[in-house]
């Protein structure tokens, strides 16, 4: 069945950021363990159960626990961060009153301790290595490229969605021609059938009659090309007497006395006895007696015989036809092709198609208007997020500003109330990123919270279990979408709950590029098992072939005159032909020695003599053997050859003659003894054997039919696709993978914001200038 190519790949590969998706995987689940069917199974269980047993209250509270035994991972943690919101600003608050009230460090003054380098090195290194490492560097830089990664693939978006759009178009306008390609097909099987129909059994002229006439053309052959070998050679003969004679008296002449001469010619003068005819066809005998046997076996009316032997298998047209098999069969293909053409017609493939191609390109003008807006919109959320990620980022340029000030205009030698100005904005850098902290903390916290019980449970509820296709297991869990209904799937499209066809099922087949037909079990709305039931058609046909009866008795396939005569041509005398005497002849050349090559070593003697009348009759004589070559040696090997190839011919025949003959009699002879006793009977079974042949055809057309529909007509890979990039790639690639791994990152930050405030504002009172000092008399 002709398939068209889908272009989109239900496929997305994150690239680097994966591995981060990963890190964020592994950290949902350890806050969610759960495995997810296992537990919304018990829960339905329990539903089912207490919503007969208890009352409606105590109902809820059983769901309730169910729910909280479920999220109890993202319950804890959305608490905590609760109470991060809540009480670190609170906190910030109560430290910034009791700095102002000279406590919690807000006293300028910071008392000598033997320990004092040591401790400001430590509050520093922590500071680095909580603050901007692990927080700062990793947590920003993974907020940040999480928000990228989301804009980039909201930008991109566009193009897939309008992959899975060309798709189902192509979906939609491929399944009618798929359907008349089925159709069509018909006429093919049809026509073979119609084919059988008329033709007749292998005739058996390819047994005897056939076998007859090789044997008369190759005696034929064998005759001619002996005429013409016997007048060939003797002109062959005389040419080349005359040529030696010619070349000898030319050798005789007083030129070739002369001392250049005289070796040359002596060796042309002793070469002159192989110029003579090697193959003799004179003494072969002649094969005219074979022939004229033959001829008289051809006198027999051997198509007649063919037609008579032909209708024992049911295909003479005279009596096959008086049983109207042959209209019979053909009312049944015509009734067939009728009822195909009927049954697509009846299908409400073109107005569902073309509700679904209207359907389709609203939903296409619609994405293509609001992918604008949405693209904007994805803009406002990248600068939101990013104004986020600058938050912390402003943090951690007041702390690095503050170590960095802080590091370098630190002078070990001076004085807390002499400190210079550089280690005092340290300091004051330092304090300010406390501030900030406290500041933005809780604003991020929300963010944080807020992502994190979104994504997580997006993550948790649908990718994860779409993923290994247990989201599909619970969709299709009995009365869960509707109390009423067993399956919810089929009660929707077929009205009846009780057809097992389930989403998993359905999306299974689909992802395996399966027809549209099997993958929704449409044999509930039309069956084509009704409409392509040969049977149906046979039974009348079948009825009427019990009650042929054709009367044979007065055929005779082959008379007393026509058996003596093809035992006649058995003993033809084929077979005492020599057929070594002509195969010897055969095999030898024409020519003692073969003349091009003679007529060139003549030629390059002559060029080793002196210029003259010698050397030119010389090369004359060779161009003359030349000629007698091409114009009488060529067509003798030319007959020599067809001679070859019928005496080979005989020589086989002959061999086999007599059996041929003797089967083709006694198959005759058995026919005849069937056709004078049991032939209605015969004609009856080997018309029920045409017949189921005829009928295979179809059955084989039907099953092929049945099995496309099933696998290849209408395809339904691109609602697989349409449903992965939805929930695969859009939701949980994109969407999900980025959010969650966006509260990932800022999370962190957030998290160690505590640990650096603390550090922070211990090192702060290392860099910033007191007001006063301890002073000690000596």
């Amino acid at each position: 069945v002709p398939a068209k190519t889908y272009d989109t790949g239900a496929y997305h590969e994150p690239g680097p950021i994966g591995i981060l998706f990963k890190i964020v995987h592994a950290f949902l689940y350890l806050v969610q363990p759960n495995t997810f069917p296992q537990v919304l199974n018990h829960f339905v269980l329990v539903l089912k159960l207490l919503s007969m047993l208890l009352p409606f209250s105590t109902k809820n509270v059983v769901l309730t626990l169910q729910a909280i035994y479920y999220e109890i991972g993202f319950i804890v943690s959305a608490a905590l961060g609760l109470l991060f919101i809540l009480l670190l600003p609170l906190v910030g608050l109560c430290f910034c009153m009791c700095r102002c009230c000279d406590n919690c460090g807000g006293e300028m003054h910071q008392r000598q301790k033997k320990n004092a380098d040591c401790q400001r090195s430590c509050f520093a290194t922590f500071l680095f290595v909580a603050s901007l490492i692990i927080r700062q560097v990793v947590g920003v830089l993974c907020a940040y490229a999480a928000n990228q990664h989301l804009t980039n693939q909201v930008r991109g978006a566009k193009k897939l969605v309008n992959s899975n759009f060309k798709d189902l178009k192509i979906f939609l306008n491929n399944t009618p021609a798929q359907i008349d390609y089925l159709v069509s097909q018909y006429n093919t099987t049809k026509d073979k059938a119609l084919s059988d129909l008329n033709m007749k059994q292998e005739d058996l002229e390819v047994g005897i009659a056939v076998a007859i006439r090789e044997t008369k053309e190759a005696l034929e052959n064998v005759s001619v090309s002996v005429e013409v070998l016997q007048e060939g050679t003797e002109r062959l003969h005389a040419n080349l007497t005359d040529a030696k004679m010619h070349l000898s008296n030319t050798l005789n002449d007083s030129a070739c006395s002369a001392a250049q001469a005289a070796s040359t010619c002596n060796i042309i003068r002793n070469s002159l006895n192989q110029l003579n005819i090697n193959a003799n066809f004179s003494g072969l005998p002649g094969v005219s007696s074979q022939l004229a046997k033959v001829n008289d076996v051809l006198k027999i009316d051997l198509s007649s015989l063919v037609q008579k032997v032909s209708f024992l298998t049911g295909f003479l047209d005279s009596q096959y036809r008086q049983s109207n098999f042959s209209h019979n069969i053909k009312n049944v293909l015509e009734s067939i092709g009728s009822n195909i053409t009927t049954f697509t017609k009846m299908l409400p493939v073109q107005k569902i198609l073309a509700d679904l191609t209207i359907y389709l390109t609203q939903s296409e003008a619609y994405v293509q208007d609001y992918f604008p807006v949405v693209e904007q919109y994805d803009f406002y959320r990248w600068l939101g997020c990013l104004i986020l990620c600058c938050m912390v980022v402003l943090i951690l340029v007041f702390y690095y500003l503050g170590l960095l000030c802080g590091t370098c205009g630190y002078d070990k030698h001076a004085s807390p109330t002499t400190r210079g100005c550089i280690s005092n904005t340290g300091g004051n850098f330092l304090m300010a990123g406390v501030g900030f902290s406290f500041l933005f903390s809780w604003v991020l916290m929300i963010v944080v919270v807020l992502t994190f019980v979104t994504g997580g449970n997006v993550e948790k509820l649908v990718c994860e279990p779409f993923e290994d296709k247990t989201l599909f297991k619970v969709l299709d869990t009995p009365y869960l979408l509707n109390q009423h209904w067993k399956n919810y799937l089929s009660g929707v499209l077929f009205k009846n709950p009780n057809i097992n066809l389930t989403f998993e099922k359905v999306y299974s087949d689909c992802k395996e590029n399966k027809g549209i037909y099997t993958s929704l079990h449409l044999e509930y709305l039309f069956n084509i098992n009704e409409f392509l039931n040969i049977s149906m058609y046979t039974e009348d046909v079948a009825l009427k072939i019990e009650h042929i009866q054709i009367n044979l008795s007065k055929i005779i396939l082959l008379d007393e005159i026509g058996k003596e005569n093809l035992l006649n041509f058995s003993s033809s005398g084929i077979e005492r032909i020599n057929f070594a005497a002509y195969l010897t002849e055969i095999n030898k050349s024409v020519t003692k020695v073969d003349l091009l090559s003679f007529a060139n070593d003549l030629q390059a003697r002559a060029d080793q003599l002196p210029k003259g009348a010698l050397e030119n009759a010389l090369k004359g004589h060779a161009n003359n053997i030349r000629m007698i070559h091409n114009q009488q040696v060529i067509p003798l090997e030319q007959a020599m050859s067809t001679l070859n190839q019928s005496i080979r011919l005989l020589k086989r025949t002959s061999s086999e003659l007599m059996v041929k003959v003797k089967n083709v009699i006694g198959a005759v002879n058995a026919a005849q003894l069937l056709i004078n006793n049991n032939a209605s009977v015969v004609i009856v079974q080997e018309t029920k054997k045409y017949m189921d042949t005829i009928v295979g055809y179809f059955e084989q057309y039907i099953a092929w039919v049945k099995e496309s529909i099933a696998m290849e007509v209408a395809a339904c890979k691109p609602i697989a696709n349409v449903i992965d990039t939805a929930v695969d790639i859009f939701l949980c690639s994109y969407i999900t993978d980025s959010v969650n791994t966006f509260w990932f990152g800022l999370g962190g930050s957030s998290i160690f914001l505590i640990p650096a405030i603390i550090f922070a504002v211990k090192l702060s009172k290392y860099y910033r200038r007191m007001d006063t000092e301890d002073v000690y008399d000596e």
